[in-house]
């Protein structure tokens, strides 16, 4: 019986103390006295606010009474990616599916220029496949080309899946020059390599172009180095990469017998232009004082240099630059990564930093056994099936061929190659499982 009665006691002492406990906490809560009234003198035009109080260690904010609480106001669509999704929702009827894409106006799309004769067919597909693998926005193809390759150009293209055709859409033009002779022209350098210098006349239409060689490939989405446009001041109107590094050991600082830009010279085999202030500029040269339209200055400026040059067209725009270095904006090696940053030793510190961001296989890299590093990028790409996992039937597979290549100076820095396709992989592996499939449906 002692021991029951005490029992009963315990029970009733801990009741009163959670009655205590709940009375407090009332009290705590309670509206504080009103504020004496204001003499008739000063009258209150507004509520005075009630004094703000931090809730208790792990307590629900509670409103203050007698507050109204506002809605948050929605942000306005912006422009840009995001802001294209939420007009896209606006617009998207019940059942349709999601693609921000349909609904994307042109002037948001990128531009891409390519010119390929020859036998450039399949490393022309490759630098496209490379572009729409990871790209987010849109992108408008132009391709320069002969007319025996247009149909199968226009056949492949096509049978690429749908979910990469909707990422782009393309057109096929003829190798053309408004002036000049047009055989002279094409004999130039390389193939038709010269209709990149006729661009801006041709796409009357096009306000930005990003131009590439065919031996390009992007290891990132083509919207990073398309927003390398925003960095252009008032006169630049174009962006390379420097043709050298080192300029004691460069190529123009030792050998051009023609002016060039810089103290090394630019390549231009990656060249992102503004092509509405190109069409707008009078550009300065040495043949006479005043200045000369682009279409107006391109076949003087080759008659005048045409037997000190030996790059062709790409010589061609140092002298432009030499002559107009406000007009240039020059952005990084790892933007246009060729086998001489790696050859002779590392020497692109911002690839070795971040890693290469567009590959650039010059002198045929990617069909010989030189630089065995450049030629797995590429076929690791080129035999990529399009409905694959990335990290599956690209990334490792690549892996395992960049160690064979460990022997070559290029092949040391696998690093340099593989940060940044790891980092864009990573990005477009968490887009589809974590937007598509759903955080809770992860295991």
């Amino acid at each position: 019986m002692k021991l029951r009665s005490k029992a009963a006691a315990l029970l009733l002492l801990a009741l009163a103390a959670l009655l205590l406990a709940l009375l407090s906490l009332r009290a705590g809560r309670a509206e504080p006295p009103a504020p004496p009234a204001r003499p008739a003198s000063a009258p209150q035009r507004h509520p005075a606010p009630v004094p703000a109080r931090w809730p208790a260690p792990g307590a629900l904010p509670v409103a203050s009474p007698g507050v109204r609480r506002r809605r948050p106001q929605r942000p306005r669509p912006r422009a840009g990616r995001r802001g294209a999704a939420r007009l896209e929702k606006l617009a998207r009827r019940p059942g349709e599916p999601r693609s921000f894409q349909a609904v994307l106006p042109p002037e948001l799309w990128i531009h891409l220029a390519v010119v390929a004769c020859g036998n450039r067919l399949e490393e022309t597909l490759v630098m496209l496949k490379s572009a729409v693998l990871f790209s987010h926005r849109k992108i408008q193809f132009h391709i320069f080309t002969e007319d025996s390759l247009k149909p199968e150009f226009d056949k492949q293209l096509r049978q690429w899946p749908d979910s990469y055709t909707k990422k782009f859409e393309h057109r096929i033009y003829p190798i053309t020059f408004s002036v000049g002779n047009p055989q002279e022209w094409k004999k130039l350098f390389k193939p038709c390599a010269a209709q990149r210098l006729f661009l801006p006349v041709i796409l009357k239409d096009v306000d930005s172009l990003l131009y590439v060689d065919t031996d390009v490939l992007f290891l990132r989405p083509v919207d990073d180095i398309w927003k390398l446009l925003r960095l252009f001041n008032s006169t630049q109107l174009a962006a390379m990469a420097p043709e050298h590094e080192i300029p004691k050991i460069g190529w123009y600082s030792r050998f051009a017998r023609h002016p060039f830009y810089g103290s090394a010279g630019v390549n231009s085999g990656v060249m992102l232009m503004n092509l509405t202030r190109i069409r707008s500029t009078q550009f300065k040269n040495s043949m006479i004082p005043t200045g000369l339209a682009w279409e107006d200055m391109l076949y003087p400026l080759y008659q005048k240099y045409k037997n000190a040059i030996t790059w062709g067209d790409q010589d061609l725009l140092n002298i432009i630059f030499y002559f107009n270095p406000e007009c240039l904006y020059v952005f990084p090696c790892q933007w246009n990564y060729r086998p001489d940053h790696c050859m002779y030793g590392s020497n692109c510190r911002e690839a070795e930093r971040e890693g290469v961001s567009v590959l650039h296989g010059n002198r045929g890299v990617y069909h010989d056994d030189k630089q065995p590093t450049f030629k797995a990028l590429y076929e690791a790409i080129r035999d990529f099936p399009f409905q694959d996992n990335l990290f599956q039937s690209m990334y490792y597979p690549l892996q395992l061929k960049f160690l064979e290549t460990v022997h070559t100076l290029c092949g040391r820095i696998p690093q340099v190659f593989l940060k940044q396709i790891e980092k864009t992989m990573k990005r477009a592996y968490e887009k589809h499982v974590i937007i598509h499939v759903g955080p809770n449906q992860m295991h």
